[in-house]
Order: C-alpha cells, then sequence, then structure tokens
C-alpha cells in the first residue's frame, strides 16, 4: 500500500497568512494616506527634538510626482489590497475544471511573487532614504516593509514551485526594473543641503549647525531666498488663524525661517504670524507664550491645533487649508 504524501502545513495555509500580512499592510497604509490627504497628523511617538512618523510623511519621498504628487502611501495601499485579492481568488473562487483552477493558483502565485519582489525592493529603498536622507524612525514604514518582505518569504515557502531557476531569474528581472523604476521617479529629488536659490522643481534639505551667538533682536540671518510658492504660503498663512511661537536662540526655529525663506519669513512677520517667547529678546512677548501653554519651540496653533517642531511647508500648506502652488523649493 502507498501512502500519500502529506502537504506541509506552510502550504496549507500560505495563502490565508499572505492575505492576512497584506491586510495588515493595507490598514497601515490605508491609515497614512488618509492622513497625508486630509492634513492630519499620524499617531507616533518620538524623543524631543527628534525627527518622526510626520517628518518623514511631509518629506519629497512621501509623494510620487509623476502622478500629480499623490500620497506614496496610497500606492502601498493599492499594493496591499491587489496581494490580499490574489491570494484569496483562489480560495473563494474554484472553478468547476480541474485543469481551471490549477491555472488560476499557477497565475496567482507568479503574480504573488512578482508583486512581493518589487514591493521589497521598493520598500528596500525607502529604509535607506529613511536611515541616511531623510534621518528619521517611522514605525508605519518599517512595519510595511516587514510586511513586504513577509509576503515574499510566505510566497517562496508557501508552495512547491518546480523551477526554483526560473524564480531567481524573474527576481533578478522584477528587482532591476523595480530599482531603475524607483530611482527614475525621486530623481528630481535633491538631497542636498541648501544656503540659496534652488533649481525649480527640485526641493533642497534644509540643514542648520550654529556657528554664532544668535541676535537677541532676530536670531541668526536667513540665508535661503523665497519663491513664489513659499510667499503664497506666507500671505494665507497671514489670513488664517495661525500663530508660531518662536524663540530667537532656538536652531529648529531658525530652521523653519529656512524653509520659508527671507521674503516669505518677513511677511509672516509683518503680520505678526510669529511671536518671539524669549525674555531677553526686544521683541519678547513670554506672558503671550505662557497664557498659549507653549512648551517647546518653535510650536504652530493653527485653526485651535498645535503642532510642535519644524514643519514643512506641505505639511502647513494642508493643516492651514492653502490650495495655491505646492512647488517649494526647501524640506527638512
Amino acid at each position: 500500500m502507498i501512502r500519500r504524501r502529506s502537504t506541509p502545513w506552510i502550504h496549507k495555509w500560505s495563502r490565508p497568512l499572505i492575505a492576512a500580512i497584506a491586510g495588515f499592510g493595507a490598514l497601515t497604509t490605508g491609515y497614512i494616506t488618509v492622513q497625508k490627504l486630509t492634513g492630519g497628523s499620524a499617531a507616533c511617538v518620538a524623543e524631543a527634538g527628534a525627527k518622526s512618523c510626520n517628518d518623514v510623511l511631509s518629506s519629497p519621498w512621501a509623494t510620487i510626482p509623476i502622478f500629480g504628487g499623490q500620497p506614496l502611501a496610497l500606492f502601498g495601499f493599492l499594493a496591499y489590497v491587489s496581494m490580499m485579492i490574489l491570494a484569496v481568488v483562489p480560495l473563494v473562487w474554484k472553478p468547476s475544471d480541474k485543469n481551471s483552477l490549477k491555472q488560476l493558483e499557477n497565475s496567482t502565485w507568479w503574480l504573488l511573487l512578482i508583486g512581493s519582489m518589487a514591493m521589497s525592493v521598493f520598500s528596500g529603498y525607502l529604509m535607506y532614504l529613511l536611515a541616511f536622507q531623510i534621518q528619521a524612525f517611522c514605525y508605519y514604514c518599517i512595519a510595511s516593509a516587514f510586511f513586504s518582505v513577509s509576503l515574499l518569504v510566505l510566497t517562496i515557502i508557501g508552495r512547491l514551485w518546480e523551477d526554483i531557476g526560473q524564480i531567481f531569474f524573474t527576481a533578478i528581472i522584477v528587482g532591476m526594473i523595480t530599482l531603475i523604476g524607483t530611482l527614475g521617479v525621486y530623481a528630481g529629488v535633491n538631497p542636498s543641503g541648501a544656503t540659496s536659490d534652488s533649481t525649480p522643481g527640485e526641493p533642497q534639505k534644509i540643514n542648520f549647525t550654529a556657528k554664532e551667538q544668535p541676535n537677541p533682536a532676530f536670531g541668526w540671518e536667513i540665508t535661503t531666498t523665497s519663491g513664489e510658492a513659499e510667499i503664497e504660503l506666507a500671505r494665507h498663512l497671514s489670513t488664517t488663524d495661525a500663530k508660531e511661537y518662536v524663540a530667537y536662540w532656538c536652531p529648529h526655529c531658525h530652521e523653519q525661517k529656512q524653509l520659508f525663506g527671507k521674503e516669505a519669513y518677513q511677511i509672516l512677520q509683518d503680520n505678526q504670524i510669529t511671536v518671539e517667547c524669549a525674555a531677553d529678546s526686544p521683541k519678547g512677548q513670554p506672558k503671550v507664550c505662557q497664557a498659549a501653554n507653549i512648551t517647546g519651540f518653535p510650536t504652530w496653533i493653527i485653526n485651535g491645533k498645535s503642532y510642535s517642531g519644524v514643519q514643512n511647508l506641505d505639511q502647513l500648506a494642508k493643516i492651514s487649508g492653502y490650495t495655491g502652488s505646492r512647488n517649494f523649493k526647501y524640506f527638512k
């Protein structure tokens, strides 16, 4: 009597596990997408002065330029939903013809392999940006990268592949195409420091290290110049219920000034949007800051909501309802 070889448990449960992980990924990226589209702040924990998830969400890499600046998280959400559908289709829809069912299973497995490989390569690039360019710790980004790699591993070990060599060949081709496409999408993002004018359409990263003592009257001199988008945003903020609480000796406050540029920030000052909190400054209004319960600098209060730390201009645009040009020159 010949015993039938039992099916490994991972082969039985691979598709449900893939669907479950893809579901978690869809929830994570869906949440980030909603926050990005509505101008909200993602729930995250970060040490004082350290960059967090919201810094990542407001960076130039958080949008896809070739798709009209749509949030990157939106495409991640669509990818996870697609993976979930591919995983469950053969489980919920079984053709009566065995050959058709086998063909459906084979085709969806190959699509799962291609999708998970592309997502893993893309996630690897995003982890590089997170560590070396944005230099922030984002729980959601790391979780998404973990989900992507988990999907790839489960896809590879979740069934008995007849041709292992074809898997490696497919992985190499998909990986190369994904990496080339990713580099092409973000080719316009310039991560270098900015102290002067930038090329239109290429936002530059603001880095500031204090080399001299700040002037109590105005802090450090603003060395960046404003573009039309920065000036439009400053004018918009001047017509809304917005206040920025600063201290002249605060390097992060100076970073915020550098993001706006000299001309745009002058508009904010002329319209009394900025409030100096340092008591030893000739412009200091410490009692006003105490009444507003300001505990750190800079702090923005816009439409009754408080936002601590340096805010990228794209983030300020969203939370203030600004609808003009967002071709901002700088980011942090």
